[in-house]
């Protein structure tokens, strides 16, 4: 769920004049800079990520395989259900997923996760605070259209350690985030025609409980 925003909110916040046509602007000073660069481009991307999975979804057969070693295993998607982490644990198994939370809705959740862990292999301290940034803003600030729902208390940690960012500053956040998928979007993923017609493509499986 996400807070709608007053025009007070808005006049509150610093803004820029950056354009398409215009050098980016300073957001560097101002995490929470309305300009065009931050906002339209966020939703653009937000716009390409959910046409790419919705196509996806068109497709039964293109979940069947992997990018890596092709075909799935009736093994692997039937242990999906054997535990939240067995799904987050397979590449496959998060591609799948990222595409029923997109059916939702909700897949700035995962894209936030995963851009988490990729900040934690970041060794450059100059990288690591180009790329706090912009998590930030992508997925914390409150003018973006990809805000995931986390404490006002992280939220507000977070802001004041963006001067000085480490890979772990979105720690508490991913951790919410992680949580927030496996109580809600978890137990509708094991439910849905998408899992549920996957499971039946590649046979029989026997019951399973998740956990």
């Amino acid at each position: 769920m996400r807070r709608r925003l007053s025009h007070q909110d808005v006049g509150a916040l610093p803004s820029c004049s950056s354009s398409p046509e215009t050098s980016p602007c300073n957001c560097a000073l101002h995490p929470r800079c309305l300009c065009w660069s931050c906002c339209c481009l966020a939703s653009r991307s937000r716009e390409q990520t959910c046409s790419r999975r919705d196509s996806n979804l068109s497709s039964l057969g293109s979940l069947q395989r992997t990018d890596e070693s092709g075909r799935l295993s009736l093994t692997e998607v039937s242990s999906w259900a054997l535990s939240f982490t067995a799904l987050m644990e397979s590449p496959a198994g998060r591609r799948i997923f990222m595409d029923f939370l997109c059916s939702e809705h909700s897949d700035e959740n995962m894209l936030f996760w995963q851009a988490c862990e990729s900040l934690k292999t970041e060794t450059r301290r100059t990288a690591i605070g180009e790329r706090a940034k912009q998590i930030y803003l992508d997925y914390i600030s409150i003018l973006s259209p990809k805000e995931v729902s986390i404490d006002a208390t992280v939220r507000e940690t977070i802001n004041g350690n963006m001067a000085a960012p480490t890979v772990h500053i979105f720690d508490d956040a991913q951790a919410q985030i992680y949580a927030l998928m496996h109580r809600d979007s978890y137990p509708r993923f094991l439910n849905s025609l998408l899992y549920q017609s996957l499971l039946q493509s590649l046979g029989p499986v026997s019951p399973t409980s998740n956990t």
